[in-house]
């Protein structure tokens, strides 16, 4: 069964197996302009986060490469990191994801990109956590409204010419 999903303000998400999230938004924009956003560090840095404040201390996009991203929020400082597992320019990227809140607890989170053929781009994130504690810990923590403030901060970016 194929649910149809239409431009939304917020990302649907849903529980897919016991350890796995997935994750669908689309953007008004083109696959290319959201893939330039998802590997661009001076973009990501305007949008990741939840919008605020992000340093990119490393983001070295390729297989095998690091990432290291420090948001600067009102109620402190998190940081998060990663590397690279696979790279397919403007379809996929898978690579591993770890919040320093949580260390050790490692989720593989793979990322492609469909064009619509309407300017309109889906973005679906799927999520494998080691263990189903670590997925309901990151629910707990609060994943699904910090994925949908980065998501409106995306799209605000999307609208500016660059």
């Amino acid at each position: 069964m194929t649910t149809q999903v239409t431009s939304s303000p917020k990302a649907l998400v849903t529980q897919t197996a016991e350890r796995e999230i997935r994750i669908e938004r689309i953007f008004n924009a083109s696959r290319e302009r959201v893939w330039n956003a998802l590997t661009d560090p001076t973009l990501v840095a305007q949008w990741w986060g939840r919008g605020n404040k992000l340093v990119i201390e490393r983001m070295d996009v390729r297989r095998g490469g690091h990432w290291r991203f420090v948001e600067h929020a009102e109620d402190g400082t998190y940081g998060f990191e990663g590397r690279f597992r696979e790279v397919k320019p403007l379809e996929r990227i898978e690579q591993t994801f770890e919040w320093d809140g949580e260390p050790g607890h490692v989720s593989v989170d793979t990322t492609t990109l469909e064009d619509l053929g309407d300017g309109r781009t889906k973005l679906v994130s799927v999520s494998l956590f080691h263990t189903e504690e670590d997925l309901k810990g990151m629910v707990q923590a609060g994943m699904e409204q910090g994925i949908n403030q980065s998501y409106a901060a995306l799209d605000r970016l999307l609208v500016l010419p660059h």
